[in-house]
């Protein structure tokens, strides 16, 4: 599966358009607000909370960014109308990081407070290396002044056992991931099994400094050890939950769930499907993997 995964994700930027558009609609809910409130409608129904996030990133121009906050206040607001369990994502260079420090933190700020207003958390995702010491301090400025925000951190990074010694003490609410970006070896693990060892690691020591924790994966192994850490330290299940990303391991899902945990799917949608899509299979060849999976299994399911 490992070689097939590769040939997909290699072969990717040549596959025509509508090709690439099935491998996505497994985990992309469409190109509209209406699409993402509807997947999010099913989810609440199944017991799973969602994170809507409107697809964009490294925009070039103020403009876009003023446009891609106008969509998220508009989110917000669907949110509230339709009395869904959500929350939001977004990247910061989505909000202008690129271009401008503080316009991307005026920006952000804008929707938090308009989020806040309606009980609504947000989290500010992390992208690649050049923008983590910029992600970090736009968090803690927005977290500082009292909104209701979060971040990201990965276990691939070298760097983020030693953020914890900053983040701990301010209780940073995080989604802990493995990341997904192709970092150089200078920076990051590229071993599989020290990426794995260092999520659990990271993820017992936020635990056990009293962080809120947004345990993000779908390796049924780190599903394992999170538990096991729950369960030696006893944690009441409001001081964490799972992640998922849409479209990705439905039975392991269903599995948290059951179990009475707390599970949160990444619900994405908008027109910049195909370029996220792209990058998305190109850098996690892996997630080719799990589509093909979840593909197979419903036709057998339905005798296809």
């Amino acid at each position: 599966m490992n070689l097939l995964n590769e040939f997909i994700a290699r072969t990717i930027p040549i596959v025509p358009k509508p090709i690439v558009g099935y491998f996505s609609a497994r985990y992309i809910s469409g190109d509209k607000l209406e699409d993402a409130l509807r997947v999010t409608r099913k989810l609440n129904t199944l017991g799973a909370c969602a994170t809507i996030d409107v697809l964009g990133e490294s925009v070039t121009r103020r403009e876009e960014s003023t446009a891609f906050a106008d969509q998220y206040r508009q989110a917000l607001d669907a949110i509230v109308r339709d009395k869904l369990d959500a929350n939001i994502s977004l990247k910061p260079t989505q909000m202008g990081l690129k271009l401008d420090r503080e316009f991307c933190l005026d920006t952000i700020r804008s929707i938090a407070s308009h989020a806040q207003e309606r009980g609504i958390f947000v989290r500010i995702d992390m992208e690649d290396h050049p923008f983590t010491d910029d992600t970090f301090w736009i968090y803690r400025k927005l977290k500082e002044e009292g909104l209701a925000v979060g971040t990201v951190i990965q276990a691939r990074l070298r760097r983020t056992d030693g953020d914890l010694d900053f983040l701990i003490p301010m209780q940073a609410n995080l989604r802990l991931c493995k990341g997904i970006y192709n970092e150089p070896r200078s920076i990051a693990y590229t071993d599989r099994e020290i990426i794995r060892e260092n999520f659990l690691h990271l993820l017992d020591r936020l635990l056990s400094g009293g962080c809120y924790i947004g345990i993000a994966t779908h390796d049924e192994m780190m599903v394992w050890g999170a538990l096991r850490i729950l369960r030696n330290l006893g944690l009441p299940r409001d001081r964490y939950e799972f992640q998922m990303l849409l479209g990705v391991d439905e039975e392991l899902r269903r599995i948290i769930i059951s179990a009475g945990h707390k599970l949160r799917v990444y619900v994405p949608f908008g027109s910049q499907w195909y370029p996220y899509s792209v990058r998305r299979l190109k850098e996690n060849p892996q997630m080719a993997g799990y589509v093909l999976q979840n593909i197979f299994k419903r036709q057998v399911k339905n005798g296809g």
